[in-house]
Order: C-alpha cells, then sequence, then structure tokens
C-alpha cells in the first residue's frame, strides 16, 4: 500500500514546524545510516535527542493520533518518534531499502519496520527535484506533497531522493510497527474500513453495516499482533 495522506499538519502548523527547525543545529545525515545507506546518502539531519526534533516530533505525533485516515492505514501498534532530514545545493539518497529493525531512541526498546513516513514540511513549488521515488509492484512511483501531506509506504519497498538543484527540500520522515504484519492483509483491511465506512455515511441504517463491521474486526482480532 502506498498512500497519500493529505493535511496532517495544518499551514500554522507547518509554519511553526519551520521556524523551529530553521533555528535548529544541523549534522550530517550519515550518523543514521546503515553501511549501505551511509554510501548513497548525502543529506543534513536533526539529531535525535534535538530539542526542536522533540518538540515538532510531539507536534506530529499528536496530529496523527487523530487523523483518522492514517490509524486506518497504519494500524499502529508503536511509532519511532519522527525524525527530520533537508536536502538542498543537490544533495541526495541513492536507491536503499530502510532497515528491518530500529531502537527507539534512548530506550532499550525496539520495533519492526513495517511502514515508512514521509511528511513534507516544504511545497513543491519551493525546491527542484527531490522527489521521492518508490518501487511498488506497478513500477516506479514519484512522489513530491505539499507542505503538511504525507506518504505512507512499505518500508520493504526500494526508493530515493532525487538530487534538489533548488532550494531546500525540508521533510519529517520515521517508521512504525503495525498491528498487521502482512502488507496485503492490512490493505485488504483498509479497502474494507474504507468501505464500510462510506456504506454507513450513504445509509447508516443499512444492516450490511452492522454485519461488515463485525466481519472487520473479527479479522482484525485473528491477523493482528500485539
Amino acid at each position: 500500500m502506498l498512500l497519500a495522506i493529505p493535511n496532517v499538519l495544518a499551514p500554522a502548523q507547518v509554519a511553526e514546524a519551520r521556524q523551529i527547525l530553521e533555528a535548529a543545529e544541523w549534522v550530517d545525515g550519515k550518523v543514521s545510516a546503515g553501511h549501505q545507506g551511509a554510501r548513497v546518502k548525502d543529506n543534513m539531519q536533526l539529531p535525535a535527542e534535538s530539542p526542536a526534533a522533540r518538540q515538532v516530533g510531539a507536534m506530529i505525533a499528536q496530529a496523527l493520533g487523530s487523523n483518522p485516515l492514517f490509524m486506518s492505514a497504519a494500524l499502529p501498534l508503536h511509532v519511532l518518534p519522527p525524525m527530520f532530514n533537508r536536502y538542498s545545493g543537490g544533495q541526495t539518497f541513492g536507491t536503499h531499502v530502510d532497515g528491518s529493525i530500529r531502537t527507539v531512541p534512548g530506550t532499550n526498546h525496539r520495533l519492526r519496520t513495517d511502514l515508512s513516513c514521509t511528511l513534507f514540511l516544504a511545497g513543491p513549488e519551493e525546491y527542484d527535484g527531490g522527489e521521492l521515488i518508490i518501487e511498488d509492484t506497478y513500477g516506479s512511483k514519484s512522489v513530491k506533497l505539499p507542505a503538511g501531506h504525507m506518504i505512507l509506504y512499505p518500508s520493504t519497498s526500494l526508493h530515493q531522493v532525487t538530487p534538489v538543484t533548488r532550494g531546500t527540500r525540508l521533510c519529517s520522515f520515521f517508521w512504525l510497527q503495525s498491528m498487521i504484519r502482512d502488507n496485503g492483509r492490512r490493505g485488504l483491511l483498509f479497502d474494507m474500513d474504507v468501505a464500510i465506512q462510506r456504506l454507513g455515511a450513504e445509509n447508516p441504517t443499512h444492516p450490511s453495516v452492522v454485519s461488515l463491521t463485525g466481519v472487520y474486526h473479527n479479522l482484525l482480532r485473528q491477523w493482528a499482533e500485539m
């Protein structure tokens, strides 16, 4: 599943986040890359312990917790604190795959990366290049979303960020472990949830609403890992 989630942050929140991030101390993005990723990664990043990263990360986490589309699609069990990167002056991140296991900063807790998230904090008109290219079953998808919008995609996907040749690309990125490990099952549950909501909105008293809701939760009960 590759899903764009609009308006995770409102314009005022994006402006506040950018003001905080612009005043922060940035470091070489290779600090969080694995052996393979470090060879193709060229960007700047905020350290996980940065007060700015924690402040804006908390804003994003709160927004995601109240976003019904995100909750329905991701079915999150554990979400890593959001991190932040920026690209300019030709910086890029070559083709790579995200690590399968991540440790929550400052803890011994580890989680499986089922889904990757990129939340755009700069609008597409502010920079040239910087497309997120994701390889999926049907080929390559190029993603460059408005500020405040987010893309959700399987962490098993090969992906890259093309060189930024003008301006600055500013994003938040993070991973999550879903209650549903299998991407196919997660996609089926999301499609069913969307259909149930649509049917309920059009005909709230239709008996199939209750029946299908029961099927959804029984499948979730059968497949969920807690």
